[in-house]
């Protein structure tokens, strides 16, 4: 590797740099510097490279050094894109840690942490932003030249503009051009970037004469009394603040929007147009305050306590106890310190809800990330990081990217969640690991936060690796939910289930729904029917891609695969046997949704899984809807287990619990409880106790009667017993490795190979290979390889390096042609 080392060499001087390419190559490329640029070369700079034989790309300077690599001769590099980096020393260091532990290449780390913007690539397809009006007379000529082949071809690669203008330096021209708002990455098209434009109203300077102003009003009062009224809230409004939004004026005079339109065309009112932060309002001020419980000030202090000897505390406390009240206080105590935050949440559902509690409190100093904002939003959220503009950030689990410079505490809330585990594409890393890490290189203290906490973190905290604090109280008071189970089969046998809700459901929805309160059914599985079966030859449509069968969605009449996405018409002929008879088997939340609105006609259903939730504003829309009372019903997948904090949800509908118990999966039992706990959790949040009604074919499961009790003790120390028998985690580490090939007789063969290569070394501690549940997605056909090393017995640094090797031979042989190795360290 290049030595490290900033800008401020001698024009003359040859440099050369190493930079991060955004592909999944095992070493960093070399490039030479033009002795123009030698000024202009920092590490964390991005540069436009050449890479192959014709292809640029935007690459990251990670090393700046006067040795040229030894094995090529090294290309000149095209432009430097930044006045100053973008990527900071401690986000390389992150970069290189994510890719040694996770068995990634430093590309693919790259490809997960930058937005799509800040890495264009001589593929990337531009567009015009038709949102934005700007004026052609003030572009340059190439700019004009770019835009005017934009305006006869819609859309344009990077590559087409370098022909176009004759030049590889268009990069920083195309950087500029976004910068205006002017184009588009065209990877966003379908949530295109729109600036936030807002009118600002002045009035005509010369009604500051108060002659002039006397004239004015007599005749408005005269012939439109409306406009006067704005003209007089305008006034009103000026004395105290600088700028109007048109918005504040209408609101202030009650004078409709026609009224404004006609004082802007009177030429009495001036219109500005000016492009806001499009997350936030900066003139939001931070407002709000609470009063902790005995218990909750007991664990602030302990929390603050712990943090003196150790890096990472649990807080272990039940739903609705007022963790998020705690982690309040702990990010106001860090702000005040002046460090930065990073609060963590496992999914946009929770982050989109929770942002607006927390702005309450910090106004404008709080920025939100997730993948659910287009690429400009992203790009924006980046900068304002880099610049030290945010103190905290509430973000997915990407955002352990960002360029933070110093921070203090980061907060994990339901770190338990699997949705912080990335399974495709690499890099596979745990965000929740990976922020123990991320605040270890700032000095910096993690909060870990559930009413169910993981195994591994639970058994990190007993064993005093981790501090530990537990609220065992419901916030003001508030009983648990009284959970009541229900047998499914006995009230089949009795033929008092309706569709599929059972009496006591139903009672109890109607009960709420007479109260004015609220419901949420959760059903883990979306789509009508999972299975399209032929009652004469038992023929079921499958995937042409995927081992799956397919999963009829009424709202598009088509079988859809949830793995690749791939649609076919539902056939009303089985295609096997010509039989008419076919019939729909199992259910997910879109048929819940559709027999619910018959049984309870006057109800107001909504529902809240993928397919309802794709658009941008829709999850928001859905969430605004539940808060305002317009929905009476909601339901959902397993994102309505997540967090939901509303008061009027009374109780809560668990459509099947064994599909999350019968599964093939040493952390089934565990995560069973965790989705029903968390479920659960959801009902009589505020004043009320809620009811949680759980129905089942199997009412005496352990699991059940272990989340009845609330007893997660139980669980941990029942579980615990069979994985240390079994040298499962937290007692051992895995790595899995899936081999992937388009023929099953070939994949065979390598995966063989690699099980025997890896059995040289580590024995019986390598299982398999075996096929996974789904053996073939996308057309590759899947071989599993299970390794389990002994947490104190075998250096798994040691461990990871061998295997490494091992893949890395396999690489180089014949057999190893057409296929694909993936490791997943840690996999879930």
């Amino acid at each position: 590797m290049l030595e490290f080392a900033e800008a401020g060499y001698s024009d003359r001087k040859t440099l050369f740099v190493e930079v991060i390419l955004p592909l999944a190559i095992a070493k960093n490329y070399t490039y030479r510097v033009p002795f123009e640029l030698n000024d202009s070369v920092a590490i964390g700079k991005r540069a436009v490279v050449q890479f192959g034989k014709s292809k640029l790309y935007t690459a990251i300077i990670a090393g700046i050094g006067t040795q040229p690599p030894e094995k090529y001769e090294a290309k000149y590099l095209v432009e430097i894109l930044d006045d100053k980096p973008v990527v900071t020393h401690e986000q390389l260091h992150f970069w290189h840690w994510i890719a040694d532990y996770y068995m990634c290449n430093l590309g693919e780390v790259m490809n997960a942490a930058l937005p799509s913007a800040l890495k264009l690539a001589s593929e990337t397809k531009i567009v015009l932003n038709k949102d934005f009006e700007f004026d052609k007379s003030t572009l340059h000529d190439k700019e004009f030249l770019i835009v005017e082949a934009l305006e006869i071809q819609p859309e344009l690669t990077v590559s087409d503009i370098v022909k176009l203008l004759g030049q590889k330096q268009v990069m920083p021209l195309l950087k500029i051009l976004f910068e205006k708002n002017i184009i588009n990455i065209s990877e966003e098209v379908s949530e295109r970037y729109k600036p936030r434009r807002r009118t600002f109203i002045t009035l005509n300077p010369i009604y500051n004469n108060p002659d002039q102003r006397q004239e004015l009003f007599a005749i408005l009062e005269k012939r439109a009394p409306k406009q006067a009224d704005a003209v007089l809230a305008y006034l009103k409004l000026s004395r105290q603040q600088k700028s109007i939004s048109k918005s504040e004026l209408i609101e202030e005079s009650g004078a409709g929007d026609a009224s404004i339109k006609s004082l802007i065309e009177k030429e009495i009112f001036i219109p500005e147009y000016k492009n806001v932060s499009r997350l936030y309002y900066e003139e939001e001020e931070a407002i709000g305050n609470f009063e902790l419980s005995e218990q909750q000030q007991s664990g602030l202090q302990s929390i603050s306590d712990q943090f003196g000897e150790k890096d990472v505390v649990l807080l272990h406390g039940v739903t609705s106890s007022g963790k998020t009240q705690l982690y309040i206080r702990l990010i106001e105590e860090m702000i005040n310190s002046g460090r930065q935050v990073l609060y963590l949440l496992p999914e946009i559902a929770l982050t989109t809800h929770i942002i607006e509690r927390l702005r309450m409190y910090f106004g404008a100093d709080i920025g939100v990330y997730h993948s659910r904002f287009n690429d400009s939003e992203r790009v924006e959220v980046w900068q304002k990081v880099l610049n030290h503009e945010y103190k905290v950030v509430l973000g997915a689990r990407s955002s352990v990217f960002l360029p933070f410079n110093d921070l203090g505490l980061i907060i994990v809330d339901e770190e338990h969640e699997t949705s912080y585990k990335q399974y495709d594409p690499a890099p596979r890393y745990n965000a929740r690991d990976a922020a123990i890490f991320l605040a270890n290189m700032h000095a910096g203290k993690v909060l870990l936060g559930s009413a169910t906490p993981s195994f591994e973190s639970y058994y990190n905290a007993r064993t005093h690796k981790y501090g530990f604090v537990e609220l065992t109280e419901r916030f003001g008071g508030v009983e648990m939910p009284l959970v009541e189970i229900v047998s499914i089969a006995e009230e089949t046998k009795k033929k008092t289930i309706q569709s599929h809700f059972t009496s006591v459901l139903i009672a109890d929805i109607q009960q709420a729904l007479a109260n004015k309160e609220q419901v949420i059914l959760f059903q883990n599985r979306r789509g009508y029917a999972p299975v399209l079966m032929c009652k004469t030859c038992a023929y079921t449509p499958k995937c042409v891609n995927c081992d799956v069968s397919l999963t009829y969605h009424k709202s598009s009449g088509k079988l859809h695969c949830h793995y690749c996405g791939y649609r076919e018409d539902s056939p009303s002929i089985c295609p096997a046997c010509g039989s008419t008879h076919l019939e729909y088997k199992g259910f997910g939340t879109e048929k819940i949704e559709d027999e619910l609105s018959l049984i309870l006609p006057e109800a107001r259903i909504a529902r809240m899984d993928l397919d309802t939730t794709r658009s941008k504003n829709s999850l928001q829309t859905i969430l605004n809807n539940l808060e305002e009372k317009k929905i009476d019903i909601l339901v959902g997948t397993q994102m309505v287990a997540k967090g939901l904090d509303f008061a009027d949800v009374t109780v809560i509908g668990i459509i099947n619990a064994d599909s999350l118990l019968k599964f093939p999966d040493y952390r089934a039992n565990e995560r069973s409880f965790q989705m029903l706990a968390q479920v659960s959790g959801r009902a009589g949040r505020r004043g009320k106790q809620g009811k949680v009604v759980i129905q089942t074919y199997d009412p005496n499961h352990r699991v059940i009667k272990q989340v009845i009790e609330n007893d997660y003790a139980d669980l941990y120390f029942t579980e615990m017993s069979e994985r240390k028998s079994f040298s499962y985690p937290p007692f051992s580490r895995i790595i899995n490795l899936d081999i992937k090939h388009k023929q099953p007789e070939v994949l065979y063969n390598q995966a063989q190979y690699l099980g025997n290569e890896l059995r040289k070394h580590f024995g019986e501690r390598v299982i398999g290979p075996q096929p996974p549940l789904v053996s073939r997605i996308r057309n590759y056909y899947i071989q599993s390889i299970l390794l389990k090393f002994e947490k104190d017995a075998v250096s798994i640094n040691k461990a990871k390096a061998i295997i490494r090797d091992v893949i890395t031979q396999f690489q180089t042989t014949k057999l190893s042609k057409g296929s694909i190795v993936q490791p997943d360290v840690d996999p879930y």
